[in-house]
């Protein structure tokens, strides 16, 4: 199994814009380049997992958190994500975001039929 740099590199951009920091900011506070942080959040360049450390330490979220989703089998995959997606949210807005989720996987589990099995 290989990791799903592309995953890593959105989590890396979505984590660094919640922080409000440019490419710029976040290369110079992990003393790297700012196209380097370009290419990791493009997928372009695998981030060594010291690159990925600073990174995280820098943008207050654990590793963790950029490896999500890459581990097969994980009973905790995108728990951070969704705790992260409805943060901040009125209990409303947490019962209609819930409650999309929830005729979302119906209508998958109903439809699961139309899936092709080369897609995952």
């Amino acid at each position: 199994m290989s990791l799903n740099f592309i995953i890593i590199g959105r989590r890396v951009k979505e984590s660094r814009l919640q922080n409000g920091m440019s490419q710029a900011d976040l290369a110079e506070e992990v003393n790297m380049s700012v196209s380097y942080i370009s290419r990791i959040e493009t997928a372009e360049k695998k981030a060594s997992l010291e690159s990925l450390v600073r990174i995280a330490n820098v943008l207050g979220v654990t590793v963790d958190y950029f490896l999500n989703g890459n581990q097969t089998n994980d009973p905790a995959e995108y728990q951070t994500d969704l705790a992260r997606l409805i943060e901040g949210c009125t209990s409303y807005e947490k019962r209609v975001i819930y409650e999309i989720a929830l005729a979302t996987k119906k209508s998958l589990l109903e439809n699961k039929w139309m899936q092709r099995k080369d897609i995952n």
